[in-house]
């Protein structure tokens, strides 16, 4: 088996030590040393470039029953993370490969090779694999074709749209033919954003007025498609906006997160009644098989500049935790990203 004389006796990873109640604490996690393993029959050594932290995380952190199994206290926490292959035993699978896998939150990582896909780090940068041509993009990809049923000529509306998965979803929906994208986001920054780098053909900062003002105002015909990341008064809004057959794809309320006490619904549901609208939530998990089809039609738009995405870097598997804390509080403009030392 390949060794590398280089290899340091410890690792570096974040465990979760207590439950968070509300917004996350820094003494909910501690930052643990712990020696460096050597990795089993069919199983890799990776030493994590780049790490992601995403809202979903903050659900796993809770004993709440879930489509996920929680993060296990006193214990390694998991996500997205690309990295370089440093001992392999396993075939298909050398030293110096580069590989995309789930056991994130830590600097060097045990993966199955059955559970590490091989990148190409020629083909694009590392961190993208984990943001416009990884989970975050292909979530956008599946909500708004598959989920939302968009179609040609669609007027659409999604919030939180200058994150990872917003950003793209309006680029999508502008390159599929979109009659009018609109976009929230919680900046005047960002809604410019959106218009003059991202093609939106309207955004509005939800700081600045109520959302369902605004909307209207951003789309007086109203939307055929909602793609929603906030919930709260975002779905509220969206829903008043309806178009007839209006369908709403429900990615993520990062708005409830934190909330200690159940959050209202929307006050205007019956409306669906009269606009036969949808809601439906879904999980890129469902719809893997779209990976392919994913890669083919995106990465083109990717390689050309035709869709545009923005990384917000964080350096150190110290300020992991802080990075996660920044997409709670939308710190980011795009895929938040975790790069370890050289």
């Amino acid at each position: 088996m390949p060794t590398t004389p280089q290899l340091p006796a410890t690792s570096r990873e974040w465990h979760l030590l207590s439950r968070p109640v509300g917004w996350p604490k820094p003494e909910d996690f501690a930052l643990v040393e712990r020696e460096l393993p050597q990795p089993g029959e069919g199983q890799v050594l990776v030493r994590n470039r780049y790490l992601s932290v995403d809202p979903y995380m903050r659900g796993r952190m809770s004993a709440a029953k879930s489509y996920v199994a929680p993060y296990e206290l006193g214990e390694p926490m998991q996500g997205g993370a690309v990295g370089e292959v440093v001992v392999s035993n396993a075939e298909g699978i050398e030293p110096g490969d580069h590989v995309l896998h789930f056991m994130g939150w830590r600097e060097y990582a045990i993966v199955a090779a059955k559970q590490a896909v091989k990148v190409d780090a020629q083909a694009a940068p590392l961190s993208t694999y984990l943001g416009v041509l990884g989970m975050t993009g292909l979530t956008a990809y599946a909500g708004l074709l598959r989920t939302a049923s968009f179609k040609e000529g669609d007027s659409v509306f999604v919030s939180g749209a200058a994150g990872a998965v917003g950003s793209q979803v309006g680029q999508i929906a502008r390159l599929k033919g979109a009659s009018r994208v609109i976009g929230s986001a919680g900046s005047d920054d960002k809604v410019k954003l959106l218009v003059e780098e991202y093609g939106f053909d309207a955004a509005f900062n939800y700081k600045n007025g109520p959302v369902g003002e605004q909307l209207r105002a951003a789309a007086p015909d109203g939307v055929d498609v909602y793609f929603d990341n906030v919930g709260g008064d975002h779905l509220e809004a969206a829903i008043g906006s309806l178009n007839r057959n209006g369908r709403i794809a429900v990615c993520g309320m990062i708005s409830v997160y934190n909330n200690t006490e159940p959050a209202p619904g929307p006050k205007n549901l019956a409306r669906l009644i009269q606009t036969r609208g949808r809601i439906e939530g879904f999980l890129v998990g469902d719809h893997y098989d779209l990976q392919p089809q994913f890669v083919q039609e995106v990465g083109p738009w990717v390689g050309s500049g035709e869709l545009k995405y923005r990384e917000t870097v964080v350096e150190g598997i110290e300020n992991n935790l802080e990075a996660f804390l920044g997409v709670l509080r939308g710190d980011n403009t795009g895929k938040m990203i975790v790069k370890l030392a050289d």
